[in-house]
């Protein structure tokens, strides 16, 4: 009986919440029926090493560095330790988005942008970390850089990328950072900005100070803490970097690391050994990027400078030949920091982007650089690897094309005698099952779980994430008891990452589930719900990864959730979560069919019959947001900090729905007027709706986007939306 305590704790909550349904609301917009569409999913190999099948990808460019896309198999010859090898798979993958066909037609721009269906491991073509040195970017590049990475993610971003935009003066958590949400990436690119405090200044370089007054004590200090300061930002950058680098070990795909930094020195003019510590830690990422198969690319962010006198120079009291020592002091340091980026992508087998204001271009180029490969595998030895005994003995690997010509090949130089899915230590113990669950980017389907992670905001505790975790009882093991009773055991860990994958709140919790009879097979056709609330004190977007290991077979399943939470504070209008629930049925005027499949023909239908809907099929779809054709929709949120009428002393907000599938919209309600009758508190306004779905309406993915306008706010905070997206099933 603890799924209908769970069921009954999730409702009364709701109520809290103020997110359950308000009959003194206005009638919701008409339903309808969805036209049917379709998805397609392609799967291409992508780098593999097994105990039989060594598999590379390797990028051949000619003399003039234009890929070579014509190779023949019996043109390349792959080496393992220097002894050639039988070539037994060959192919060319090319993933310019150019080249693949435009069947689908172009998204609304009002369409919200959704999350990724789930990426499993093997559809990962590319993994991308994409790190942000704001250690040492200065004020003028932060801005450019920014523009850059939203271009990126806007134009350059591919089906089957795992990305991660990750700025090394965050605390780092680079493997829950890596994802094929967009909407996580911009928020990260939204967190990059200028760090006061890191080595570099408003401008590419430091403005020039007479420091004629100066003791030569005072002067040789001064340097000394500057250098000092520069080499500690610059060893920090380098561990961030070499932190990414772990995460990426056990991810698929093509991986690589664009650094975009204004530069650091390895070495000084003047005193060889001055940077012992950056080249040391250098030279320890080098070895660890090479290790793991990472390439690592460059872009200097400072773009092409202008090495003369500029407005922010002090030069007075300077003597002439003082002004042109400084000049050439700063032409010689803007060379003296790109070093440092040139030979960690000449190491690692990536290339170095310098001299170039159009950073988005070099982001493009870094990318054009992968976009075109091959696939070179052959059947390794028995001698290759060695799992008797376990140990990592590094193979190295080279390829030399065998056609006229003179060609470069980039490629890993070498593997190590262990095959993929060995490569990642076994989680052993229950803490590391879950503890691997909850930070990898793809979702753990020992058992089937799904959950819906909602925003609020309440006047005593403020704002928080209440979230609806579904199991699928069928995948826990339940011990039959002499008394009839069958009885589950389950841990549950939720945890919060916020900014840079930083660690905001966990929680966790060992359950005993029992149940008998009646309530034991419905618990078994319809799953129960976990409900977990987490406190938020401040603004900004975060995943919430939530795991589950069951006891008795050790199998985990792990689901996760992206959420931006807004500033309640700002006074601003704006709008929670939307609680979706399903029913067959509900109060008269409260929902209306229709027939049509646009937007623009919409029928209105007749009452509705008066039958309540079961609580437990409304928690059960408010989790799963998964609903049948014929079934009502009704939706439930909250809005907040909506202007008052001068003259009457209440808002003048109203409300429209619009459905989504496939990014085409396919209905537009009207825009009703909400009333605000019963509501007691005017800054929170209670506000729901319905919506009957069309008994043939298609099966698929579908979003329902809400629109709040206020016209008592200013222009530019008018309009607040929110979106939550569901699934339509015979």
């Amino acid at each position: 009986m603890r799924r209908i305590a769970l069921v009954l704790l999730i409702m009364a909550q709701l109520t809290r919440l103020g997110l359950a349904q308000q009959p003194e609301n206005p009638p919701p917009p008409p339903a309808q029926t969805v036209p049917s569409q379709s998805t397609r999913a392609s799967d291409d190999d992508v780098v593999k090493i097994t105990t039989n099948l060594v598999q590379i990808d390797a990028v051949v460019t000619d003399k003039n560095g234009k890929s070579v896309t014509d190779l023949r198999p019996e043109e390349v010859q792959i080496s393992e330790d220097g002894h050639p090898q039988k070539v037994t798979h060959f192919s060319f993958v090319s993933s310019d988005p150019a080249a693949a066909p435009a069947t689908a037609a172009p998204r609304d721009k009002n369409a919200p942008l959704l999350p990724p269906n789930r990426i499993r491991p093997e559809d990962v073509k590319r993994t991308i970390a994409l790190v942000v040195d704001d250690l040492g970017l200065s004020f003028q590049s932060t801005h450019f850089v920014r523009g850059a990475l939203k271009k990126f993610v806007d134009q350059q971003m591919q089906p089957g990328d795992l990305v991660a935009i990750i700025r090394t003066s965050g605390g780092i958590g680079a493997l829950q950072q890596f994802t094929a949400d967009k909407r996580q990436l911009y928020a990260a690119i939204e967190r990059v900005k200028w760090y006061v405090s890191g080595r570099s200044s408003v401008g590419a370089f430091a403005p020039m100070q007479d420091t004629s007054q100066q003791s030569d004590r005072q002067r040789e200090f001064n340097e000394d803490f500057d250098q000092f300061r520069e080499d500690a930002f610059a060893v920090g950058t380098l561990g961030a970097v070499s932190y990414v680098v772990k995460g990426m070990n056990e991810l698929p795909g093509r991986k690589s690391i664009l650094l975009i930094s204004d530069g650091f020195r390895i070495y000084d003019r003047d005193d060889a050994n001055r940077n012992y510590r950056t080249l040391m830690a250098l030279q320890r990422l080098i070895d660890q990027a090479n290790r793991a198969t990472v390439v690592i690319y460059t872009m200097n962010a400072t773009g092409l400078q202008v090495f003369g006198l500029t407005a922010a120079d002090a030069t007075g009291g300077m003597t002439a030949d003082q002004v042109d020592q400084q000049l050439t002091n700063r032409r010689a340091s803007a060379f003296e920091v790109q070093e440092g980026l040139d030979y960690l992508a000449q190491e690692t087998g990536g290339l170095a982007i310098r001299n170039t204001n159009d950073l988005s271009g070099g982001i493009r180029r870094v990318m054009a650089d992968q976009k075109d490969y091959y696939l070179i595998g052959y059947r390794p030895d028995d001698s290759t690897f060695d799992e008797k005994t376990g140990r990592r003995t590094f193979h190295r690997l080279s390829v030399k094309i065998l056609r006229p010509g003179k060609f470069k090949v980039r490629m890993r130089n070498g593997f190590y005698g262990v095959a993929d899915d060995a490569q990642v230590a076994k989680a052993v113990t229950p803490r590391e099952q879950i503890l691997s669950a909850l930070t990898s980017p793809f979702g753990a389907a020992g058992v089937r779980l799904r959950l819906t992670t909602l925003f609020a905001n309440d006047a005593t505790s403020g704002s928080y994430m209440r979230s609806f975790l579904h199991v699928n009882a069928n995948d826990l093991t339940f011990t039959d008891l002499p008394d009839g009773t069958h009885r589950a055991e389950f841990d549950v860990v939720g945890i919060t990452f916020g900014d840079n994958g930083n660690l905001v709140d966990q929680v966790g919790k060992s359950y005993v589930l029992t149940a008998r009879g009646k309530d034991y097979q419905q618990v078994l056709r319809d799953g129960f719900v976990y409900f977990l609330t987490v406190p938020i004190k401040k603004a900004g977007a975060y995943q919430l990864r939530t795991a589950l290991r069951d006891h008795g077979s050790g199998h985990v399943g792990s689901a996760s959730q992206f959420i931006e939470v807004p500033d309640i504070k700002k006074n601003r209008l704006n709008v929670s979560g939307i609680l979706l629930t399903a029913a067959d049925s509900t109060t008269p005027r409260q929902a209306s069919t229709a027939t049509s499949s646009t937007a623009d023909n919409q029928a209105a239908g007749g009452d509705q019959d008066s039958a309540a809907p079961e609580v437990a099929s409304a928690t059960h779809s408010a989790a799963t947001r998964e609903l049948k054709r014929g079934q009502i929709l009704q939706y439930s949120f909250a809005i907040y900090n909506s202007r008052l009428d001068k003259a009457t002393g209440q808002p003048r907000v109203t409300t429209q729905v619009r459905l989504f599938r496939d990014g085409q919209p396919i209905f537009t309600g009207k825009e009703f007027p909400l009333s605000v009758a019963g509501q007691s508190d005017l800054k929170r306004l209670v506000a729901n709706g319905a919506i009957r779905l069309g008994a043939e309406m298609t099966p698929g993915e579908y979003v329902l986007l809400l629109t709040i306008t206020d016209p008592l706010a200013d222009e530019k905070h008018r309009v607040a939306t929110q979106w939550i997206d569901f699934e339509v099933v015979k």
